[in-house]
C-alpha cells in the first residue's frame, strides 16, 4: 500500500515506551509528525531521533505531535528514549503491521544482499486526520527542518 498526500491517514493502535498506548485517531484536532524509522540506537536512526527532539519545542508551538515508529520492542525504545532524552512518543511495531499499512516495510539491498526492512518514511498528518505530507527514503541532514516548514504551512 502507498499513503499519498490528501489519504486519509490508517489509524492504528501500538504500544509505546513507558507502557503506555497510542491510538492514532486519538490525536485529532492536532498535526501529527508520524515517522517511521529502522532501528533504535542505530547512527542514522539515533541523528534523526536527535534531530526531532531538538526541533520539538518548535514543533509544540505549532501543536504538532512527533510519533517515531520503528519494529524495535517497548523496552528497546525505553532505552533509547532515557539515553537521548527524547521527548516524544516512540511506538513499538512488532509484527509490522503498521508499517505494511503504511508501505514502509520494503526490500532493501546492502552489499548485494537483499532484506525486508523499514524504509525511513515520514508522514504529516492535519488535524482531521488527512496526509498532508509524505518524506519518502529519508536523508536525515536538513529533514527536521523540511517537516517544520511543511508544518508551519499548514
Amino acid at each position: 500500500m502507498t499513503i499519498k498526500i490528501g489519504d486519509k491517514a490508517p489509524d492504528f493502535t501500538l504500544p509505546t515506551d513507558g507502557g503506555g498506548k497510542l491510538t492514532l485517531s486519538k490525536l485529532r484536532g492536532r498535526k501529527v509528525v508520524l515517522y517511521f524509522y529502522p532501528k533504535d540506537d542505530t547512527s542514522g536512526c539515533t541523528a534523526e531521533a536527535c534531530g526531532f527532539r531538538d526541533g520539538f519545542p518548535k514543533f509544540g508551538k505549532l501543536a504538532a505531535e512527533v510519533v517515531g515508529i520503528s519494529r524495535d520492542s517497548v523496552a528497546s525504545h525505553d532505552k533509547f528514549k532515557k539515553k537521548h532524552e527524547l521527548p516524544f512518543v516512540l511506538a513499538s511495531d512488532e509484527k509490522g503491521e503498521v508499517c505494511e499499512r503504511y508501505g514502509v516495510w520494503v526490500e532493501k539491498s546492502m552489499y548485494g544482499r537483499k532484506y525486508m526492512g523499514i524504509e525511513r518514511a515520514t508522514f504529516l498528518i492535519d488535524e482531521k486526520g488527512v496526509v498532508r505530507g509524505v518524506w519518502r527514503k529519508v536523508k536525515v541532514p536538513g529533514h527536521v527542518e523540511a517537516v517544520l516548514t511543511a508544518v508551519k504551512a499548514l
